[in-house]
Formats: C-alpha cells, sequence, structure tokens
C-alpha cells in the first residue's frame, strides 16, 4: 500500500498522458488529460487540476513519481523534465519508475497471472517489451528490448502468455489469431500503480530515461542522410 505521503505520478510514455495523486490521508485518484501525444500543452493544467480537487498545492507534495520509459520521445522528455522541476519546486523526492514494470504491475493486481509480455508501442513498426511472470508477486524475466511484432510471435507461438500494454493494441490482429496468446487492455501504464512502485522506491537525485534507442527525428535524418 502507498505510504501516508502525498505523492504525484506522472504517466507520459505513450500517447496519453496520466497522472496519479494518493494523499496522506488515503485517497488516491487518476486523470487521462490528453490520449493524443499533447503532453507539453496538457501535463501541468491537469497536475493543476488533480491536484486542486484533492485540496492540495505542489507544495504540499512529498514524492513526485515519473515514467522514465520506455516509451515515445517527446513525451518522456516532457514528463521527466517536468517531475524534476516540480521536484525542485516543491523541495520533495524524486523517484522513477519504468512503463513495462507499471504495465506488469497493473496486470497482477487485475489477476493476470503466467507468463507476460508487457509492450509499448515504439512507432516505425516496432514494440517496447519486457517479460515477466505473475505469480504472488512479480518477477522480471528479461531486459527491456526493442522488437518487432512478427519477432515476438515467431519466439512466443505456442506458448501460454498474455501480451499487455499499448503495443498489444496496435497490433491485436497479428495477436489474437495465436490460440495461447491472451490480450490484457492496458491502454496505458496506469500511474496508480506507479504509485505503489514509487512509495517504497529509494529517492533518485538524477533520473536517467530508458529511451532503448535514439529519437524519431534523428532516425529520420539518419536515413535521409543515407547514401544511395
Amino acid at each position: 500500500m502507498v505510504q501516508a505521503m502525498n505523492i504525484l505520478a506522472i504517466e507520459t510514455a505513450t500517447t496519453a498522458c496520466a497522472i496519479g495523486l494518493a494523499t496522506s490521508d488515503g485517497e488516491r485518484l487518476s486523470l487521462v488529460v490528453d490520449d493524443d501525444r499533447h503532453h507539453t500543452e496538457s501535463l501541468v493544467p491537469g497536475i493543476r487540476e488533480l491536484l486542486s480537487s484533492a485540496g492540495l498545492s505542489a507544495k504540499s507534495l512529498d514524492r513526485v513519481v515519473v515514467d522514465r520509459g520506455p516509451g515515445l520521445y517527446t513525451g518522456l522528455r516532457v514528463g521527466l523534465a517536468t517531475a524534476v522541476g516540480l521536484a525542485l519546486a516543491a523541495n520533495c523526492e524524486l523517484v522513477g519508475v519504468t512503463s513495462l514494470e507499471v504495465l506488469a504491475a497493473g496486470a497482477h493486481r487485475a489477476g493476470v497471472r503466467g507468463t507476460l509480455l508487457a509492450t509499448v508501442d515504439g512507432r516505425r513498426g516496432e514494440v517496447f517489451v519486457q517479460t515477466f511472470q505473475l505469480n504472488d508477486a512479480v518477477t522480471v524475466t528479461s531486459e527491456p528490448s526493442v522488437d518487432r511484432p512478427d519477432e515476438l510471435i515467431s519466439r512466443w507461438a505456442g506458448a501460454d502468455v498474455t501480451v499487455t500494454g499499448d503495443g498489444a493494441t496496435r497490433y491485436r490482429a497479428l495477436f489474437e489469431p495465436l490460440a495461447l496468446m491472451t490480450i490484457f487492455e492496458q491502454p496505458i501504464p496506469p500511474p496508480l500503480e506507479a504509485l505503489e512502485i514509487g512509495a517504497t522506491r529509494e529517492p533518485e537525485s538524477d533520473i536517467v530515461p530508458l529511451y532503448l534507442r535514439e529519437p524519431d527525428a534523428v532516425a529520420n535524418f539518419s536515413t535521409r542522410e543515407r547514401p544511395t
């Protein structure tokens, strides 16, 4: 359970922009402020709205939890910059979580058990993915990586696995025909799970984003500049 602190969670790894809030009196709130990549315009007003609904100000925060990736490059930059600025302004603790561990925690709380592939849509026909074993607890069984959906299907064909995250949603048509592969719907890493994980994690002085690959703009430029 979340400790008796005022904790804000910031989620910007996917096209959605979401926030979670746990108050010291036990209230837990979450808000999806935008689901179409408008992180820059939506995040700070959304934080203000959520804090106000709980009767809190930024100065009331004891801890800020931020998703450090993997995910969409621009969203991660906005989320991390906002989290760092907010923690400095409020003189509070800062904690990082990953999008994939938050997805795994959400699936586990919902009752999913067995092998889980947590996925985040990486665009370019790829997904960010990490495998977990869900039993009494959540156990990490691989490092985060970048894969193509067809590569995942080839690797896991015939295995009894659950796939979750917006990567599973985007490539549903590829995953669904596999008899033993189940899709558990989680369009975004749930910010309330980020609160739970971040409440017990040691604060960090410097959070390193987990990009896994170069930004789209760099990749596109490299492609254009490559000799033919």
